[in-house]
């Protein structure tokens, strides 16, 4: 293959992979799954990845479509929402211990489970941050390829799993297709997406998780939540956004074969059922305490991926400030908490 001819394949793969999420959407759609435009994709992608298609989204793709998430969350961030905020400190004191306790068992649970060597077990069980993780990873020299492989199972089976576990819990069906906000004139849709993008590239210099998902959310919020700019996304510019969304998990299992897959399947599951306990724990007592539905704490203490919980608490009609919130914090703490994971690892096991 020459080097010209590369762009053109790329293409062709990335229409492959859009393709299949779509139908994996519709079919969610059909089926009446809690967010379909997430799970559908993310389900059929996977299974295609798995069988050896060349499922690609490249870097500039996945950045839009953070921007337009990101927008499409702060959309939701009225003056009203922003009062409900005085109810959150004890909120975030038992996400903190939720965090510390999901890797104190998930480690202890990989060292059983998978027979893993302590730093890597805890480096597995860490509720998020995956570049953090994987850069200590490369830096303590563990030497177990299976620490990506459980890290992006455990994604997976977490985004598959808090939509029903949140829909059980509530006690009734949760919305199977988004509620569309008023759209947002496009003059200043496009203008949003000007200022979020220059903000979201200075939070990437910054080395920000999610950077340009966090810089669509901060400007839209600013504009939104001081009642200068009204309305969302419109819903044909978010839907693709989401349904690539659920390309992307699907995209990570490219090249991952079923051998591999099935060697950690079991780890990712046991870490992904011991993380979503944990924080069904924590969510039901600071869900009566605050007043917020169930659904939304759940869905922002599930230690899944930042932005993906974040898409999801607009799919399934959730709080985006107060999940968008706890998430940007739990990625904050592990910045804290697994270096001194390591070190007490380290120190313990010399």
């Amino acid at each position: 293959m020459t080097r010209s001819s590369l762009p053109y394949r790329q293409a062709g793969h990335v229409a492959l992979s859009l393709a299949i999420g779509s139908v994996g959407a519709a079919l969610a759609v059909w089926a009446s799954v809690p967010a379909p435009f997430l799970t559908g994709p993310a389900t059929l992608v996977t299974v295609c990845a798995l069988a050896g298609a060349p499922v690609f989204i490249p870097v500039w793709l996945r950045h839009t479509v953070f921007l337009i998430i990101g927008i499409n969350m702060g959309a939701a961030i009225t003056p009203a929402a922003v009062a409900t905020a005085a109810t959150w400190p004890g909120s975030v004191l038992a996400l903190l211990v939720c965090v510390a306790t999901i890797m104190w068992l998930g480690s202890m649970l990989m060292q059983r489970l998978a027979g893993m060597q302590p730093l890597a077990a805890l480096l597995a069980a860490t509720p998020g941050h995956l570049s953090f993780v994987l850069a200590i990873s490369e830096d303590e020299n563990t030497r177990d390829n299976r620490i990506v492989l459980i890290q992006s199972l455990r994604i997976l089976v977490l985004t598959l799993a808090v939509p029903p576990v949140a829909q059980a819990i509530n006690g009734a069906p949760l919305p199977t297709l988004p509620i569309m906000p008023t759209s947002m004139a496009q003059p200043i849709l496009a203008a949003t997406m000007v200022a979020a993008a220059l903000l979201g590239f200075v939070f990437m210099r910054l080395k920000f998780p999610a950077a340009l998902l966090l810089g669509g959310m901060a400007i839209s919020a600013a504009t939104h939540g001081t009642g200068l700019v009204h309305g969302g996304v419109p819903g044909w510019l978010s839907i693709p956004a989401f349904v690539t969304m659920g390309t992307l998990i699907g995209v990570r299992f490219n090249g991952i074969t079923v051998s591999m897959l099935s060697q950690s399947m079991a780890a990712a599951v046991g870490l992904a059922v011991v993380a979503i306990t944990i924080a069904v724990a924590f969510a039901i007592p600071v869900s009566l305490l605050t007043g917020l539905s169930i659904v939304t704490v759940v869905i922002a203490f599930a230690p899944g991926a930042l932005e993906i919980m974040m898409a999801m608490s607009i799919l399934m009609d959730a709080n985006p400030a107060y999940v968008a919130a706890h998430h940007v914090l739990r990625i904050t703490a592990l910045s804290f908490f697994l270096p001194i994971g390591v070190a007490m690892v380290k120190k313990h096991y010399r």
